[in-house]
Formats: C-alpha cells, sequence, structure tokens
C-alpha cells in the first residue's frame, strides 16, 4: 500500500495534530498541500479545502492505518497519548494485530497498528480474526523503560485502508473479481476484508455507517485517493482496460462501485 490522500478543512490544524499527536514529520509543505511520513516514503497527503465539513454517513474513507514495525513501537505509541491525553476511539486485539484507533480534527480514521507474528495468522485469518480488547498493560510492559516518543518509527508504513462502501457485495465483486485480491474473511453483509500474498487484509470494506450512501460530495472532507503499489507495469495495462480507468504518468486510476477512488501504481525499478 502506499500514499493515501485525503482533504481536510484547515491545513495548519491538521498538521498540529498528525506532528503532535500521531507523530508523522511533515516531508513537504507547499500550495496548500502537505506530504507526511515516518522520515522514508510518503505515508499521508493532505489537501486544504478550506471550510469542508466532515464526511460521516458517506461512503469514503473509515480509516487508514500505519503499521508500526514492532510491537515496542507499538507500545510506545500507547504509552504517548495516554502520557499526552490524546484522545482515542478504541483499542483492539484482532489476534492477527494490535490496534489503537483514533480520529482526526476532519473526523478521518486512523488506525496505528502492530502485526503479530505472520506464522499465528497465514492461512487461517477467516478462522482467527476477531476483535477483542486490548490489553494495555501487556502491551505497555513492552516499551522500552523511558517511554519516550518522539514520532512513530522509521520503517513505518502504510498498512491497509479500510473503506466505508454502499454494498459489501459489490465492493467484493470489484476488488476480489475484477483487481485479483483474495477475499480472507467475511462479516455477513457487513464487512469484508481482502489481501494479497497472503497478508491479513490490505482493504478492508463495510456498512456500518453507509450502507446505500453515495461518495461524500467535494463539499465534504474526504478520501481523494489511496494508493496500491503493484510489482511491474504489466499488471497496469491489464487494469488499463477495466470500464472507467484512466492512466496518466502516475499509474491507473479507478474508483470502486461506492466511489471510493485509488490509484495503481508500478513498483519503481
Amino acid at each position: 500500500m502506499g500514499a493515501v490522500h485525503l482533504t481536510v478543512a484547515d491545513l495548519d490544524r491538521s498538521l498540529d495534530y498528525y506532528e503532535r499527536a500521531i507523530g508523522l514529520r511533515v516531508h513537504k509543505r507547499e500550495d496548500g498541500e502537505a506530504r507526511l511520513g515516518a522520515g522514508g516514503e510518503d505515508l499521508l497527503v493532505l489537501r486544504e479545502q478550506a471550510g469542508a465539513r466532515p464526511a460521516d454517513g458517506y461512503s469514503g474513507l473509515f480509516h487508514f492505518a500505519l503499521l508500526v514495525p514492532s510491537r515496542p513501537d507499538l507500545a510506545r505509541f500507547l504509552a504517548h497519548v495516554a502520557r499526552d491525553r490524546v484522545q482515542l476511539t478504541g483499542l483492539s486485539d484482532h489476534a492477527v494485530s494490535e490496534a489503537i484507533y483514533l480520529r482526526d480534527p476532519d473526523h478521518h480514521g486512523i488506525e496505528v497498528y502492530a502485526d503479530r507474528p505472520r506464522e499465528q495468522w497465514e492461512g487461517q485469518v477467516w478462522e482467527r480474526m476477531t476483535t477483542l480488547p486490548l490489553d494495555t498493560d501487556d502491551l505497555l510492559a513492552a516499551a522500552d523503560v523511558d517511554g519516550s516518543f518522539d514520532g512513530l518509527a522509521t520503517g513505518t508504513t502504510m498498512g491497509h485502508v479500510h473503506l466505508c462502501v454502499s454494498d459489501v457485495h459489490d465492493a467484493v465483486g470489484f476488488y476480489r473479481d475484477l483487481l485479483g485480491l483474495d477475499l480472507v474473511a467475511e462479516l455477513r453483509e457487513q464487512a469484508a476484508f481482502l489481501s494479497a500474498g497472503g497478508y491479513h487484509h490490505h482493504v478492508g470494506a463495510n456498512t456500518w455507517q453507509s450502507r446505500g450512501a453515495p461518495f461524500a460530495p467535494d463539499d465534504r472532507a474526504r478520501l481523494e485517493r489511496f494508493t496500491v503499489v503493484v510489482p511491474g507495469e504489466g499488471t497496469l495495462d491489464d487494469l488499463e482496460a477495466l470500464p472507467g480507468a484512466r492512466r496518466d504518468e502516475t499509474g491507473v486510476e479507478l474508483s470502486d462501485p461506492a466511489g471510493n477512488p485509488m490509484l495503481v501504481t508500478a513498483q519503481p525499478g
């Protein structure tokens, strides 16, 4: 997964939040847009749209998920949010991962998480993935002695995106049947999780607040696109032939049936 692009109502407010509360760093800022990450590739791109309102109740972004390299890195983040009184929306043990949930000033959902060892869940995602309360005491015990936090760890990546969609079956038809992702878990007609390469999920889709809802209009703080990185140009050639696909020098742009926009780009080299 590559960078997630979002619109925000007030760029200064958003950058203060993402630097102070989340621990991302501003890589570049110009012309009302800022690129953020953990020192490597850009993970998040924010574009200011003054006065935009939250996109609650529409199809769009449910959350983007920042994958930290290790459990101690997640423990340091938890110690930071507790010490600095950063508001959370959830703390969950998913068996395949441990996750901390937040929401930014524009109501964009954020997950910061660490994977459990892959050998514990690979090939068993459907059976093992769940939602239980996070054992915060056990997690905090994994932090360094001083519990210091100077930003998200180098090596943090965009682990997955979770989308609000109007219909889960339509989403599965798009991401599995057209794009070729594997369906690794499904919760009746409420949610589905899909991935490539045996991962627990790269894309989640749910209707918990968006069943039958259109994509958020352009006066809302909304998802502009998320990025999927594929190994070579051959995949882009195949995707270019799909209905509604648009190709330029960056890759192939597509939208799922709920209107969620994505960019598929080839890995350099």
